[in-house]
């Protein structure tokens, strides 16, 4: 089968938070009569635009995928196991939780069984945007589950101011909003499931309120020690390459590229990727073969496809994430690049 970078369409969710327009990332998206919140960039229903798999669903297309595409990942619960979105956020998203993925293995089967840990990069930020993550110090089930009956949760949650070019860290168990004027690129686990503990009293056009779920978020929130917020970025400047190191979890790493010259990039054996462009137009090579890129678009890097290069026509971003088959391996790499074990630990999250 022809190995080559292959881009998937996003899909697009109503939230009541959401935007009126998502321009200038999907213009086509302007002045819409009911707010859209999310584009998902690999969720099931995302169909391939390019590659041997145009036209197929990423869900079943993955089921298919031989191991020179997907790697030879351990544990991914049969399906596709990052999902990337960008959030358009204009009001208060729900106070909630994500479990793990050993509640979620228990007791959500019917949902995946796959608990939800992610990461934000904030795309754009307006002045005085913040999002709320972690509890403060204090603050136990009793004093959260009063909260959620006198209506001051968000007293009970770190308030963090956000800034273009920020990342947040918000691991299972994280009590955690995110305030309005804020576009956020999301990278999770894949998976759908939410707790919502408090969601200001809002009504859609039918007076019905979305479902809470406090009691199960109440079993599986964590208490005492908080290991969410901002991250603490590592940033190495190599060649015409700007590398900034977000997090590295056992569920993904995430870092950013930022250049202006061409780049070349060679793909560990074992592991797919993928590549989440935030700005900036060129094309990317491969084997004799091109294809063009642009803004909020991502690709899938197959895990034999061995080098590719990036070619730039106008100065680029992009979000690049895996997972990692081996946290100390990476720490290895790193080292190799003048990363040291304090600056290593900033980024690691076991």
């Amino acid at each position: 089968m022809n190995l080559c970078p292959a881009r998937l369409e996003p899909v697009f969710s109503p939230r009541p938070w959401g935007a009126h327009s998502l321009a200038p990332f999907f213009p086509e998206k302007s002045n819409l009569t009911e707010p859209l919140g999310e584009a998902w960039l690999t969720g099931n229903d995302c169909v391939f635009a390019s590659g041997p798999y145009a036209g197929k669903k990423l869900a079943d297309a993955w089921r298919e995928m031989p191991a020179e595409w997907k790697g030879t990942l351990t544990g991914d619960n049969g399906s596709f196991p990052l999902l990337v979105k960008f959030l358009f956020v204009e009001d208060k998203l729900s106070v909630q939780v994500h479990p793990d993925d050993d509640y979620a293995a228990r007791h959500e089967q019917a949902a995946g069984g796959r608990g939800k840990t992610e990461m934000w990069y904030a795309v754009r930020a307006r002045e005085d945007a913040e999002v709320m993550v972690g509890l403060k110090p204090g603050v136990d089930a009793e004093k959260f589950r009063r909260s959620i009956a006198d209506g001051t949760t968000e007293d009970c949650l770190e308030h963090i101011p956000v800034h273009s070019g920020d990342a947040i860290f918000v691991p299972a168990g994280t009590a955690h909003t995110i305030g309005p004027g804020l576009v956020l690129c999301e990278i999770q686990e894949h998976s759908d499931l939410t707790y919502r503990v408090y969601d200001y009293n809002r009504r859609d056009a039918k007076g019905q309120a979305r479902d809470l779920h406090v009691e199960k978020a109440l079993e599986v929130m964590r208490f005492g020690k908080q290991t969410g917020g901002k991250a603490e970025p590592v940033r190495v400047e190599r060649n015409s390459l700007t590398t900034t190191y977000f997090v590295a979890c056992p569920h993904f790493v995430a870092e950013k590229w930022e250049f202006a010259q061409s780049v070349a990039q060679t793909v560990p054996l074992g592991r797919f990727e993928l590549l989440i462009f935030l700005e900036g137009n060129g094309e990317i090579l491969w084997a004799g073969e091109h294809a063009e890129y642009g803004p909020a678009q991502v690709w899938l890097i197959p895990a034999a496809l061995r080098a590719y290069e990036l070619k730039p026509t106008s100065r680029s971003e992009l979000l690049r994430t895996y997972v990692p088959d081996d946290l100390d391996g990476l720490e290895k790499h790193l080292a190799s690049q003048g990363i040291g074990k304090t600056q290593w630990a900033r980024l690691v999250h076991p």
